[in-house]
């Protein structure tokens, strides 16, 4: 049976990286590891690692996407709660089988990992989403 290892990520939308990376480098004395283009999230993404997890902060590069509907409707804040998982094409038929929205069925393939989301109204309001690191 698929489980839940850890918290991978907490991940913030936000309006500028650079902008936003000052209060968690400056204010906090939090190291930025790196920014990264996801090309196929239509993303930029500057990793804060904090112990066994990091701190994501995610600025949309197009205005049809997920994350920049989510600034424009709520403004910046936290987007999503990632979790690692060990078997992700299990724990998706699993929750699938609970009757569990999925916003992907399939995960998506991204360099050095797997990921799905699953629905907020299946999780009290809270967007998750699944990885599985390779």
């Amino acid at each position: 049976m698929a489980k839940v290892k850890k918290i991978n990520h907490i991940a913030i939308a936000v309006h500028d990286i650079d902008e936003a990376a000052a209060f968690w480098r400056d204010a906090l004395g939090l190291t930025l590891d790196h920014v990264e283009d996801v090309p196929s999230q239509k993303s930029k993404v500057a990793f804060f690692p904090i112990g066994d997890c990091e701190v994501e902060l995610v600025e949309p590069t197009a205005t049809d996407t997920g994350v920049a509907k989510f600034l424009a409707d709520k403004g910046a804040g936290m987007h999503h709660l990632c979790l690692e998982v060990d078997d992700i094409d299990g724990m998706l038929t699993a929750l699938s089988k609970k009757g569990i929205r999925l916003i992907n069925e399939k995960p998506v393939v991204l360099p050095g990992r797997r990921m799905a989301f699953i629905h907020p109204k299946s999780a009290n309001g809270v967007l998750v989403e699944l990885y599985q690191v390779d």
